[in-house]
């Protein structure tokens, strides 16, 4: 995944991809000044060389760890530094977003991190219209909140059905307002961990809750100050029988 640019993350309602420890969302319905989300997050691309930092996102690299290389998929990949990670150690990823723009550019940086073409295959998509195919042994979810209208608790609900037997789903996302910034704005509302997972509907006592969490992460405010922001981890792995 996409290494966000801290600074950049002022906590607004991110409308399409996402970068490391960021926002994102997805969502094709209409936006500010009359734009698809996916427009915007496209001109937001084309007026930045880079807009995430291109670092695969702390919790990515800290959960995935102990896991054997396999299918993964990542949700909102962005300028692509979670697919890039991943494929380097191995793993042959499905990486999705709605952003052409984010997505030619990840194609880009793959190919200059000398990454095999095989290994990657990136998709867009529209998660609330339609889904990547497959069983997957890790999906990836990182900072995929629901702004707007967009569909997050459904398009959780879509990614537990695509995990394989045995395989991980990973949901990241932030637990509350950055410390600079502790005033709630109308229509934003981040849930607490065990939120996130009865969101998920699992079937009780089947699925294996490895982590259900929030943690506290050092972020540099917009103006260079050291500040904190509060992000939750959901980690399940579904049984394989």
């Amino acid at each position: 995944m996409d290494g966000q640019r801290e600074p950049r993350d002022d906590g607004r309602a991110a409308q399409g991809s996402r970068g490391h420890d960021g926002d994102r969302g997805h969502d094709g319905g209409r936006g500010h000044h009359g734009l698809t989300n996916a427009e915007q997050w496209d001109t937001r691309y084309r007026d930045s060389d880079r807009v995430w930092s291109g670092e695969p996102n702390t919790a990515l690299v800290r959960e995935t760890a102990d896991l054997a290389p396999g299918r993964a998929l990542d949700l909102g990949c962005g300028e692509g530094g979670d697919a890039i990670w991943l494929a380097r150690r191995g793993w042959h990823v499905t990486a999705a977003d709605f952003s052409s723009v984010a997505l030619e550019r990840a194609a880009r940086h793959a190919a200059e991190a000398g990454v095999p073409a095989e290994r990657l295959d990136w998709q867009r998509h529209d998660l609330g219209q339609t889904f990547p195919e497959g069983e997957f042994d890790l999906v990836s979810a990182h900072f995929l909140h629901s702004y707007d209208d967009m569909p997050g608790a459904r398009i959780l609900r879509s990614a537990v059905t695509a995990v394989a037997p045995g395989g991980v789903l990973l949901v990241v996302g932030h637990s509350g307002r950055p410390s600079w910034d502790p005033d709630p704005r109308p229509g934003i509302r981040f849930p607490a961990p065990e939120e996130v997972l009865a969101g998920l509907e699992l079937p009780e006592g089947v699925w294996e809750v490895l982590r259900c969490e929030n943690y506290e992460r050092i972020q540099p405010s917009p103006d260079g100050q050291t500040g904190t922001r509060t992000d939750n981890t959901v980690k399940v792995r579904r049984p394989r029988v």
